[in-house]
C-alpha cells in the first residue's frame, strides 16, 4: 500500500508540472504579439509556480487555512485545465481535470 500512496504523491508532483506547462502553452498561444506570447507564456506559469511554493507546496514558508489551500489548489489546477480548453484542448483539459479530482480525493483519504 505505501507504494502506491507514494505513486499517488509523484503523480501529484506530475500534475503540479502538467499544470505549469499547460499554462505555459496557453500564453504562448495566447499572445498577439512575439513580446505577448513570451511574457504570458513565462509569466502565467512563474506565477502559479511562485504561488503555489509559496501557499501550496508542503514546505511552504506561509501557512494558510485548509481551506485557502484547496481553493489555491483549484486556482492553479483550474487555470491550467482552462488554459488547455481555451486554446482547443477541450478533451485532454477534462481529463487533467478529472485525474486532478482523483489524485485529490486519494490524498484526503490516505492523509497525504
Amino acid at each position: 500500500m505505501e507504494l502506491i500512496k507514494g505513486a499517488n504523491l509523484a503523480l501529484r508532483f506530475l500534475l503540479e508540472l502538467c499544470a505549469l506547462g499547460a499554462l505555459g502553452y496557453w500564453g504562448f498561444k495566447t499572445g498577439n504579439t512575439t513580446i505577448a506570447k513570451i511574457a504570458l507564456g513565462v509569466g502565467a506559469p512563474l506565477v502559479a509556480a511562485v504561488v503555489w511554493g509559496t501557499f501550496v507546496s508542503p514546505q511552504a514558508p506561509v501557512e494558510l487555512p485548509g481551506a485557502l489551500i484547496v481553493v489555491l489548489q483549484a486556482l492553479v489546477f483550474g487555470s491550467a485545465a482552462a488554459g488547455l480548453a481555451a486554446t482547443g484542448h477541450r478533451t485532454l483539459a477534462l481529463v487533467f481535470v478529472v485525474v486532478v479530482v482523483i489524485n485529490a480525493v486519494l490524498m484526503y483519504v490516505w492523509g497525504q
